[in-house]
């Protein structure tokens, strides 16, 4: 196939998408990102274009693509049975190994979604407490539910503790429930707690929030405040599951939640996500343990599929061997201090932010602290700068470098060509 029927037969898939797609994509990535393959660390695109993928499906391939051992996992569990809507020994053995790994799991629940396992943290606080009220943070994403979609990106942000919401078709009623406080700031934090713990039934934190690292002390004393008052503590690791280290942000940062959510590595690229945390928390959703009154009515079609199950198991397998985090640290540390250095020597203000496995730059030349700092940053500029790296063949979101256990000696020096050349354009445009 040609390079011109190629890009006229993604030019058409465009179209269709934007005939029958609200927007001409899945709300995710822009229409005209159309990706057909991934190997290791690299993916191509419809039109054969290839890319080192930062990307990496919104984090769930930190092995990278077509791992050989998570597709033979999956290659043999595909002819067996792909979802029964009942237990399966899959499902058992990856819900035994996150206990075995996170330090706060007495006890897991499947669901298939980060945005479902967040949204039933929070539904099984408010049952363990009953209380309604959730503490969260100003900047924080807990998925799509009416709950969490407040204050997650506010462009006018309101005076603490008051929620904005950040959809359409978001009952007014949902921000009586939720407050809201600056990450980061404990004095805040510890404020709001002493004067609303008894309306309080959890509090939720990305303990590494989106790209900003907890100043040192911040979660300890956040930690601390909640257990005072008995308040369940809620880490959502939907993202920092298994990514920072095996045990998550919790084993990183040295601080114990009482639940946390998990997603994306822990399904291996599948639909999967969980639930898991404290027995006494946990029990409510067991109809038998639980005091009717009590009980958290939960079940999902696809929850525990044994595909993903799978998936799950061969991908924490191969996080279990000897340095793999090693690894991904220190190509994300390369990384890091590279874009750092380059910016420097062109004289751009910016902001390399974030931990080695998860990073990004902020053009501005102020320390970036908490949600509001991010509103100062040249948010066009970040734009500009994702643009010019895609038509160099790097692929990211528009905030995030996921750094896998895959991106090899070749994809670091691409990367590093890629970001010196756009800078070049950037400064020469400045």
């Amino acid at each position: 196939m040609s390079v011109q029927t190629e890009i006229s037969t993604i030019n058409e898939l465009v179209e269709q998408a934007k005939r029958v797609l609200p927007g001409g994509s899945f709300g995710n990535m822009p229409a005209e990102v159309i990706l057909k393959e991934g190997k290791a660390g690299r993916i191509w695109d419809e039109a054969g274009r290839e890319y080192v993928d930062f990307l990496l499906g919104s984090g769930p391939m930190f092995v990278g693509h077509n791992h050989p051992e998570v597709t033979a996992a999956v290659q043999s569990q595909v002819p067996l049975g792909t979802t029964f809507f009942a237990n399966n020994r899959h499902g058992i053995a990856l819900a035994e190994a996150v206990c075995d790994a996170i330090p706060c799991a007495d006890q897991v629940r499947f669901v298939c979604t980060g945005t479902e396992a967040d949204l039933y943290a929070m539904r099984a606080v408010r049952a363990f407490r009953k209380r309604d009220k959730i503490l969260k943070f100003e900047g924080g994403y807990h998925g799509m539910s009416d709950y969490a979609l407040m204050s997650t990106a506010p462009k006018r942000p309101s005076n603490f503790p008051r929620a904005v919401p950040d959809s359409a078709g978001i009952p007014k009623s949902v921000q009586d429930e939720m407050l809201i406080a600056a990450f980061n700031d404990i004095e805040m934090v510890e404020s709001l707690i002493e004067e609303q713990k008894d309306e309080l039934a959890g509090v939720i934190v990305e303990p590494f929030q989106r790209l900003i690292p907890p100043k040192p002390g911040f979660l300890q004393a956040l930690r601390a405040v909640t257990a005072k008052h008995g308040i369940p503590l809620i880490f959502d690791e939907v993202v920092t599951g298994f990514r920072f280290a095996y045990g998550g942000a919790q084993e990183y940062y040295g601080v114990t939640p009482d639940l946390c959510s998990l997603g994306k590595i822990v399904g291996g690229g599948f639909a999967l996500a969980a639930v898991a945390g404290r027995a006494d928390i946990m029990h409510h959703f067991d109809k038998l343990a639980a005091a009717e009154e009590d009980f958290i009515f939960q079940v999902g079609t696809l929850s525990g599929n044994p595909v993903a199950a799978v998936a799950g198991l061969a991908t924490l397998g191969i996080l279990k061997q000897p340095g793999t985090y090693e690894r991904v640290f220190a190509t994300g540390r390369e990384l890091m201090a590279a874009l750092s250095d380059l910016l420097k020597k062109a004289g751009i203000p910016a902001q390399v932010t974030g931990e080695p496995p998860l990073f990004d730059v902020y053009f501005t030349d102020q320390p970036i602290k908490d949600y509001r700092d991010t509103l100062k940053a040249d948010g066009a500029l970040a734009g500009r700068f994702n643009r010019l790296l895609r038509e160099r063949g790097i692929m990211k979101g528009e905030s995030k470098y996921y750094v896998s256990l895959a991106h090899d000696r070749g994809d670091i020096d691409h990367t590093i060509a890629a970001w010196a050349d756009a800078i070049k354009q950037l400064k020469a445009a400045n």
